[in-house]
């Protein structure tokens, strides 16, 4: 069957090249290339109409879907923020409210459970700090200052004596 093919484009790419008028199929193709022919134009035939069935399929869903679609106007975002005064006060108000776990630590240590179960009334436990150490103040688990424990009105604060900067606080995250 190849070979029949490959024939008959020769005998096309001949006549075409001689200027004569090109052969007829039927005299340079044998019954079996005339019926691989037409199995093959049946294939482009079918081929085609589902092209085209699947191209009108495809329009009329986008016919459907533009008569879906809404036009929304949006308003000018950028002339808001230009209108913000450069180096004044920024509106951070709406952030006023949010709850953050502030603790401050005198120091820490490792205890086995054993140890942990032994602990009674009275009993000491030796921190890794040294005395007169500052404190560290922690907001949500994250270093942000130094400071001196204080009594005031019977109660503990801190006096705060070094803030953490923040290229340290993000060299602490690394």
């Amino acid at each position: 069957m190849a070979d029949d093919q490959d024939k008959l484009a020769q005998e096309w790419a001949d006549a075409l090249l001689e200027g004569n008028d090109v052969p007829d199929p039927s005299e340079a193709a044998s019954a079996d290339v005339s019926s691989d022919d037409e199995a093959l134009a049946d294939e482009w035939a079918a081929a085609l109409a589902e092209t085209t069935q699947e191209e009108i399929k495809h329009d009329k869903e986008q016919a459907f879907l533009s008569t879906q679609t809404h036009d929304y106007e949006f308003k000018d975002m950028g002339s808001a923020a230009k209108g913000a005064p450069s180096g004044g006060k920024r509106d951070l108000d709406f952030i006023l409210d949010i709850p953050l776990e502030v603790s401050a630590e005198l120091g820490r240590t490792k205890l086995l459970i054993n140890e942990l179960l032994q602990l009674g009334q009275g009993s000491v436990v030796e921190l890794n700090k040294l005395a007169g150490e500052p404190l560290e103040i922690y907001v949500n688990g994250k270093l942000v200052a130094r400071g001196e424990a204080v009594v005031i009105n019977e109660k503990f604060g801190i006096r705060l004596t070094d803030i953490i900067s923040p290229i340290e606080r993000v060299k602490q995250l690394g």
